[in-house]
C-alpha cells in the first residue's frame, strides 16, 4: 500500500514538474530578429506567423504600407530603406490588424495603439543618442491628484544631482501630446539622453524636467471606475478647454507643489519653463498665459491657440504686449510644414505678430511626429535659464 502511494505521489510531482517547465518556457519556433538595422542604413523587419495571409510593414518612414513576404519557416520579412537616421515608430499589419513587433522590447506609449520603434543611428551620433558622456537620471513618481486620484510623473534629474546634494536646479515641465502618456517624451522623444548630450557639449543649463500624464479625464474615469472619454472633437470648444483647464489646476495646485517638496528645485518663476507637444502644447499656452506669475519660460510644439480663443480668454497678454515681452523670458513656437497643425500654427504666429508679442519660431519639413519633436527638445532647451 505504502509502495503504490509513493509511486502515485512520484508521478503527480513528474506532472507537475513537466507541466509548469511547460507552462515557463517561451515560445519555441524560429529565432527572429527584428528589426536589424544594416551598415547601409537599410532595415529588414521580420514577423513569425505561419498561418497569417497576409503581413505588410507600417511605418513612419514609409508613405503607404508594403508588403512582406514569407519564407518556409513561417517568417514574414522585408528590407526597406535607406532610412534617414532617426527614432521611428512602425507597425506590422497582420491579415488587416495592426500588432507590435514581439521581437522588439522597445514601443511607443500611448493610450490608442503601442507602436514599436527603431532606432537608426548616425554616423555621426545623433543629438538623442546614448554617448559616453555623464548621464542624468529617471525616476517615477505619484502624487495626489484631482478628486481624490493619484497621479503620475516621470522626473528626470540632470547628471551630478544625487552627489551635489546642497544644489538646486530650475525646472522644465514638459507635457505629451493628445493620447500620449508620461512616458513618451522620456521612452520616444529621448529627452533625457538629449539633456544629458546637450549638457555635456556645455550648451544648456543642468535642469529638472518634470513629465506629467496630460489626460485627466482619463485617469479620474480609470480610478474611479468610469468610461474613459473620447477625445474632444473641436480643438477650441469648451469640453477641450474645460479639460486643459483641469490640466492647468492640476499642475499648478498639486504638481508643482509635489515637485517642489520633493526635488531640490529653485521655486521662482524665471526657474520655471513649461512647454509642450500637440494637446501638450495647447495645454502650455493655457496654463502660461492663465499663470503668468508661475512660468517665464514658455514652449509651443506643433500647436497653437486660436485668435477667437485668444481674444476672449487671453486679451492680457496682447492688450499690453511689452509687459508680456518683459515677463516671457522665451516664448518659442514650431511646426512643421506637412504637420496637420501648420496652417492654425502659422495664423497663430501671424496674430502674435500683429499684436506685437515676440516669440521666436522654427519651421522645420516634416509632419506631426517625435522625429520633430526631439529637434524642438533640442533646439529650445540650450535657450532656457540664460
Amino acid at each position: 500500500m505504502c509502495r503504490c502511494l509513493s509511486i502515485h505521489w512520484w508521478a503527480l510531482w513528474a506532472f507537475v514538474c513537466l507541466t509548469t517547465t511547460a507552462f515557463s518556457q517561451p515560445p519555441r519556433g524560429p529565432l527572429v530578429v527584428s528589426p536589424q538595422v544594416n551598415a547601409d542604413k537599410t532595415v529588414t523587419f521580420r514577423y513569425l506567423s505561419p498561418a497569417a495571409q497576409e503581413v505588410k510593414l507600417s511605418g513612419q518612414f514609409l508613405k503607404a504600407p508594403i508588403e512582406m513576404t514569407k519564407d518556409a519557416q513561417g517568417i514574414w520579412s522585408v528590407t526597406v530603406g535607406p532610412v534617414k537616421p532617426d527614432i521611428y515608430p512602425y507597425s506590422f499589419q497582420v491579415n488587416g490588424v495592426t500588432v507590435m513587433d514581439p521581437a522588439n522590447v522597445a514601443f511607443f506609449p500611448n493610450e490608442r495603439f503601442k507602436a514599436s520603434l527603431v532606432d537608426v543611428p548616425g554616423d555621426t551620433p545623433l543629438i538623442h543618442a546614448l554617448r559616453d558622456v555623464p548621464h542624468g537620471s529617471i525616476n517615477y513618481e505619484y502624487y495626489p491628484s484631482l478628486e481624490g486620484t493619484t497621479g503620475s510623473l516621470v522626473v528626470y534629474t540632470p547628471p551630478g544631482y544625487d552627489q551635489n546634494t546642497a544644489k538646486k536646479y530650475p525646472v522644465f515641465y514638459l507635457i505629451s501630446g493628445t493620447t500620449d502618456t508620461e512616458e513618451t517624451f522620456f521612452k520616444v522623444g529621448k529627452t533625457n539622453l538629449i539633456l544629458d548630450n546637450l549638457i555635456a557639449e556645455g550648451k544648456t543649463k543642468p535642469m529638472i524636467i518634470v513629465m506629467p500624464y496630460g489626460n485627466i479625464a482619463a485617469r479620474i474615469a480609470e480610478q474611479k471606475g468610469g468610461t474613459k472619454p473620447a477625445d474632444p472633437t473641436v480643438r477650441d470648444g469648451a469640453d477641450a478647454v474645460k479639460r486643459a483647464n483641469d490640466f492647468t489646476t492640476d499642475l499648478v495646485n498639486n504638481v508643482i507643489p509635489y515637485v517642489e517638496k520633493t526635488y531640490r528645485t529653485i521655486a521662482n518663476r524665471e526657474s520655471r519653463a513649461i512647454g509642450g507637444f500637440s494637446r501638450g502644447g495647447g495645454q502650455t499656452l493655457r496654463t502660461a498665459f492663465n499663470h503668468m506669475d508661475k512660468f517665464a519660460w514658455v514652449c509651443s510644439y506643433s500647436s497653437y491657440l486660436s485668435p477667437a480663443e485668444m481674444d476672449k480668454s487671453f486679451p492680457h497678454i496682447t492688450s499690453n504686449p511689452a509687459n508680456t515681452n518683459k515677463q516671457l523670458k522665451l516664448f518659442w513656437v514650431s511646426v512643421g510644414s506637412d504637420d496637420f497643425l501648420y496652417q492654425g500654427t502659422v495664423e497663430f504666429m501671424d496674430y502674435l505678430k500683429a499684436k506685437k508679442v515676440n516669440y521666436k519660431s522654427l519651421i522645420t519639413d516634416g509632419g506631426h511626429t517625435w522625429m520633430n519633436v526631439k529637434k524642438y527638445v533640442a533646439e529650445t532647451a540650450p535657450l532656457l535659464f540664460q
